[in-house]
C-alpha cells in the first residue's frame, strides 16, 4: 500500500512539473503607471542651488515582475507638445535626477542663447516618465503627469571640455578642403594636445605654405590661425612664420613636428602651437636596446623637399632582431606618449590609446613611413 501511494504522488508530481514548464509568460501591454507627486513638490526647486530631485514611482503592470528601465520627460506645456528627455535611466522606483541637467534643458527649452533672455521667476514645470523593458520598446507607457510649480532655473551651459579631434587645413595640407586636411594624432594623457608630421614646403606656384587649424573638418567660425594663437619658444625662428591674412605662413620650408596644446579659459579655448624638427628615432631592441633615445644614428632621414609631401621617412637599419618602435620626442613627455608602429602597411598611432600590439622586425631591415598617406612598410 504504501508503495502504491508513493508511485501515485510521484506520478502527480510530475503531472504538476510538466503543466508549470507548458505555462508561458505574456506580456500585458499597461495603459499607464504611477509617478508619484515629491514630497515638496509645493516648494520652490532653486536649480542652481540644489544637487538633485528625488521622483517615485510604481512599476507599470508587466503581468509578471520585469526590471522596467524609466527616462524622465520634462515640458514646460501640460500637453507635452515640445517635451525634452533628460539625460539617464533608471531601473529603480526611488531614484534622483541631476538638476544641472535639468536647468541646462530648460535653457533650450526657453530658446534663449543670451543669459540675460533667461527668465528670472519661478514657473510650472510638467514631469511625466517613461518606462520599458529594453533597447527595442517592448512594453513602453507613459506614466501620469504631475506638477512642480515652482521651478526655478538659471543660464546653465554646457560644462567645457577639451577637444577630441584637431585638424590642419592650408594650401598644402589639403588646398583649403577639409577632405584633404591632416588629422592630427592625440598626445598620451594630454587632453587637448595633438602633433603631426607635417609638409609645409611650397606650392607648385612658388608660394609659401600657409595654415590654420579647427577641432572640427569644417569653415564653422572654430578655426583659428596667427592671430587666434601663441607661439612655442624657438618656433618663430624655426619655421619663419609670419601672418599671411590671419593665416600661419611659413617661411622656411620644410618638414615640421607641428604641435597644438589647448587650455581652458572660463568658456573659451586656447591655443598654444609649435614646430619642432622632423626628428623621428627607433626605440628599442631594433635601436640596439635603447629606449628613450633621440641618438641621431637611430633617427629617421627627412625626405628631400623635392620629393614633396608624398614621400617616406626612413629609418636606419635595425641593429637586432626584435619589436618595432618608433616615436618622435616631445619636450615634457616620454617617447611612448608619441609613439606608432606600421600595421599590414598602415601607419598606426597610440594616441591616446592603450599599449599596440607588436610587430617583429629583423637586423638590417628598415622601417619606412609615409606621414601624408598614413601607410609604411617594414623591409
Amino acid at each position: 500500500m504504501k508503495t502504491y501511494n508513493i508511485i501515485v504522488l510521484l506520478a502527480f508530481l510530475g503531472l504538476c512539473w510538466s503543466c508549470q514548464e507548458d505555462e508561458k509568460v505574456v506580456l500585458q501591454q499597461p495603459d499607464s503607471f504611477v509617478l508619484n507627486l515629491p514630497k515638496y513638490a509645493s516648494g520652490i526647486y532653486d536649480l542652481k542651488n540644489t544637487e538633485t530631485i528625488e521622483f517615485t514611482t510604481s512599476q507599470p503592470d508587466y503581468g509578471f515582475t520585469a526590471v522596467a528601465i524609466y527616462s524622465v520627460e520634462v515640458s514646460l506645456t501640460q500637453d507635452f507638445a515640445q517635451a525634452v528627455t533628460l539625460p539617464g535611466t533608471y531601473t529603480t522606483a526611488r531614484f534622483n535626477i541631476s538638476a544641472a541637467d535639468l536647468a541646462l534643458a530648460l535653457v533650450g527649452m526657453h530658446g534663449v542663447t543670451e543669459e540675460s533672455d533667461y527668465p528670472t521667476d519661478p514657473h510650472p514645470l510638467y514631469v511625466r516618465l517613461s518606462s520599458v523593458l529594453n533597447t527595442k520598446n517592448d512594453g513602453a507607457v507613459k506614466s501620469n503627469i504631475i506638477t512642480l510649480p515652482q521651478v526655478k532655473g538659471y543660464f546653465a551651459l554646457d560644462p567645457m571640455v577639451m577637444p577630441e579631434n584637431m585638424y590642419i587645413i592650408g594650401n598644402v595640407a589639403g588646398n583649403w578642403n577639409w577632405d584633404g586636411a591632416t588629422e592630427m594624432i592625440p598626445v598620451w594623457g594630454t587632453p587637448g594636445k595633438f602633433w603631426a608630421m607635417q609638409y609645409l614646403g611650397q606650392t607648385g606656384e612658388g608660394a609659401n605654405a600657409q595654415i590654420k587649424f579647427n577641432y572640427a573638418m569644417a569653415w564653422n567660425g572654430n578655426e583659428f590661425g596667427y592671430n587666434q594663437v601663441t607661439f612655442g619658444e624657438g618656433s618663430v625662428n624655426l619655421a619663419g612664420i609670419a601672418e599671411s591674412e590671419g593665416n600661419i605662413e611659413i617661411g622656411n620650408p620644410g618638414w615640421y613636428i607641428v604641435v597644438v596644446t589647448t587650455t581652458i579659459n572660463g568658456r573659451e579655448y586656447e591655443y598654444a602651437v609649435d614646430f619642432f624638427p622632423p626628428q623621428v628615432h627607433l626605440q628599442g631592441g631594433t635601436a640596439g636596446g635603447n629606449w628613450g633615445t633621440t641618438d641621431e644614428k637611430y633617427r629617421f632621414t627627412v625626405p628631400n623637399l623635392s620629393s614633396g609631401a608624398d614621400a617616406a621617412f626612413v629609418s636606419p637599419a635595425f641593429t637586432n632582431t626584435g619589436e618595432v618602435r618608433a616615436s618622435i620626442q616631445l619636450p615634457g613627455h616620454e617617447w611612448w606618449h608619441t609613439e606608432f608602429i606600421v600595421f599590414d602597411g598602415v601607419f598606426v598611432p597610440r594616441g591616446a590609446g592603450d599599449d599596440q600590439d607588436r610587430i617583429t622586425g629583423n637586423a638590417g631591415q628598415k622601417l619606412y613611413i609615409n606621414f601624408t598617406t598614413n601607410t609604411g612598410k617594414i623591409e
